[in-house]
């Protein structure tokens, strides 16, 4: 039986990287995509519970879904694609890099978390840009990587996180295996007067710059490098949970 590979995003159902995406990961298997019929940036792992989902069939094997990244990984897993359960997730490519703190708003990596709590090796694909996007390059490493990850797996409870730095292939200087970074932002509201008088706030802070750890995802995509992250849903900080025990001990 062929291998299932389950495409979504956060940029949405006519983002020119799922294209990419899943068209070259029809090479290793069927392929079946998923996505949000618009843009879900920095959605996070948003689940919708308190409204129907509505699903437009495309094709037999592409859907649109009025809902999170979160939403069509789940649907897909438990509804549409539960005849046969896909053998890995792979999100992308994102029109931007998901770096450091970025793991903690993004869509396209929350695609890859609901993947991963659902039991499927997932992978997301981000290219760093936003704009004159080199696919082929991104697409290029997010087959290698998928590959890997279909004969090898990954551990349970775990997802990589792949950033492409944008440049031709010929110029990309290798894979680094990196750790999350920290980036620094700069004012994170704007205040301002609408047309009416009435105030209103937009969330979008401007990125100063980030922290120079070493072997991080961010200093890694900054020098030429594409970041492979193994990211861990267990959240749990296990150096200080013995000492929180003993301090709390009654």
């Amino acid at each position: 039986m062929s291998i299932r590979i389950l495409v979504s995003n956060d940029d949405g159902i006519n983002s020119a990287g799922l294209d990419a995406l899943a068209e070259v990961l029809k090479t290793v298997g069927e392929v079946f995509i998923v996505a949000p019929d618009r843009e879900q940036s920095a959605a996070s792992h948003a689940l919708s519970l308190h409204r129907p989902l509505r699903v437009e069939e495309i094709s037999e094997t592409i859907y649109s879904v009025d809902g999170t990244p979160t939403d069509c990984v789940n649907l897909a897993v438990n509804g549409l694609l539960k005849d046969k359960k896909p053998d890995l997730v792979v999100s992308g490519i994102n029109k931007g890099e998901n770096l450091g703190d970025d793991i903690t708003y993004s869509g396209t990596v929350s695609a890859t978390m609901e993947g991963t709590l659902l039991g499927i090796p997932s992978i997301a694909v981000s290219l760093a840009t936003k704009n004159n996007f080199y696919f082929e390059t991104a697409s290029y490493y997010a087959l290698l990587i998928t590959k890997y990850v279909l004969r090898k797996g990954l551990p349970e409870g775990t997802l990589l996180n792949v950033n492409i730095p944008n440049l031709p292939k010929e110029k990309v200087k290798g894979i680094k295996v990196t750790r999350q970074g920290k980036r620094v932002y700069g004012e994170a509201i704007v205040e301002n007067i609408d047309p009416r008088g009435r105030k209103y706030y937009w969330i979008g802070g401007n990125e100063l710059g980030f922290l120079d750890i070493e072997n991080s995802d961010i200093i890694a995509v900054h020098n030429g490098y594409v970041s492979v992250t193994p990211i861990k849903l267990d959240l749990t900080d296990y150096a200080f949970l013995d000492r929180l025990q003993l301090d709390l001990k009654i």
